[in-house]
């Protein structure tokens, strides 16, 4: 069967992680890795034995014409790279989310339609051990009919967890859920309702943002609906997603799957409140077939690559495909915008544009000042900014 020649365009921490995982699969095999630092490209390439090491991604492209390119690089650089890459015709393996906006998310994907391409969008935790378990328990009717959805992100400033950690939440909750019809969302920044002057550069080049608080509710098909909160806490906290039935629940953490269980199910509709009711029951994680416990892939990485694999030889789309990548980017946006404009937004939206520039230029101001990529820095200077001191 078919070997899929893949290369790794940037060979930072998430590009890692996804090489380790092409490389530990029978099935794809690494052909060249890019990148502009010397040292990542080196450390990256001695670690898996790949000598094809580029800082041109156009020569790469031509030397070795992979069937797969994966762009684990900061969002910012996504539309750019992705665009390139198509022009090769080759499939694309891209770091979450899709794009900073609806209407970057909707050229890449028009662009690999022409060519016949398929993108994968790399929400790993939607394949991976821990949700593949809450899928079968709920599939199994063990928690009875899905009534209701919940789930809180990491402490990261609001609006940075939506676009950094909420991309997963969400991606998961469309696996349950199926597509979401409609968003409604509630945000704050230093305790007032946000302002278009609240709305600034996100760190990591993940767009633009708004919101140290976001509280938002999305409505799915059947009356299921979730609410999805997106808090800065002073502290470090699990994501955690728990999907609520007419018989039980199950809770899912997916940070924690070396060290504890990341799946627990509680057989009845409403949490125990003594010692006679049924406790909550570990979930066993559902490993990929193949899948070495030995390797240095993560085992999510490792199922991601063999549903690439899957869909490649199939002819059909990854689980989490450009499609549903391009559905969690109209859904962020769609929260901002109802945070913003403080109504219900319907979906998909018939304005494309990002609606928080939109929303800033409504009240005469221009996109808002630079602010510091990395996290630590852009939390000091969003504190001064704030008055808060560094």
């Amino acid at each position: 069967m078919k070997t899929y020649r893949v290369a790794i365009l940037g060979c930072r921490g998430r590009g890692t992680s996804a090489a380790r995982a092409y490389h530990a699969h029978p099935r794809t095999e690494i052909v060249a890795l890019c990148d502009l630092v010397a040292e990542l490209l080196n450390a990256l390439g001695d670690e898996l034995g790949v000598a094809a090491r580029y800082d041109d991604l156009d020569a790469m492209m031509r030397e070795h014409e992979p069937d797969i390119v994966a762009i684990p690089t900061g969002t910012e650089f996504h539309y750019p790279l992705a665009m390139r890459i198509l022009q090769y015709g080759a499939h694309i393996d891209i770091e979450k989310p899709l794009c900073v906006d609806c209407a970057e998310a909707d050229e890449v994907l028009a662009k690999a339609r022409e060519k016949n391409a398929q993108i994968a969008v790399h929400h790993q935790g939607r394949v991976g051990v821990w949700m593949k378990a809450v899928a079968k328990a709920i599939d199994e009717g063990r928690i009875g009919e899905l009534r209701h959805i919940h789930g809180h992100g990491k402490m990261y400033y609001g609006g940075y967890n939506l676009m950094n950690i909420g991309t997963h939440m969400i991606n998961n909750m469309l696996k349950v859920a199926g597509k979401c019809r409609a968003v409604s969302a509630t945000a704050t920044t230093d305790g007032h309702p946000i302002t278009p002057q609240d709305v600034v550069p996100s760190p990591q080049g993940m767009g633009t943002i708004v919101g140290e608080h976001i509280t938002a509710t999305l409505d799915f098909a059947d009356g299921v609906s979730a609410t999805l909160l997106q808090h800065h806490f002073p502290t470090g906290v699990n994501p955690v997603i728990e999907f609520c039935g007419t018989e039980g629940r199950v809770v899912l953490s997916q940070l924690v799957w070396k060290q504890a269980c990341g799946a627990l199910l509680l057989p009845q509709p409403h949490y125990a409140l003594n010692n006679e009711r049924e406790p909550y029951e570990p979930l066993e994680p559902e490993f990929c077939e193949g899948y070495d416990p030995e390797s240095s892939a993560h085992p999510d990485d490792y199922a991601y690559v063999d549903e690439y694999v899957a869909a490649l030889d199939e002819g059909r789309e990854h689980e989490c495909s450009g499609t549903v990548g391009h559905h969690v980017v109209e859904i962020m946006m769609g929260i901002f915008e109802s945070a913003a404009y403080g109504h219900r937004v319907s979906l998909p939206q018939a304005d494309r544009s990002h609606p928080l520039l939109r929303w800033r230029k409504e009240h005469g101001l221009p996109p808002p000042e630079p602010m510091p990529r990395p996290l630590a820095e852009w939390n000091v200077a969003e504190a001064v900014r704030l008055g808060r001191g560094a």
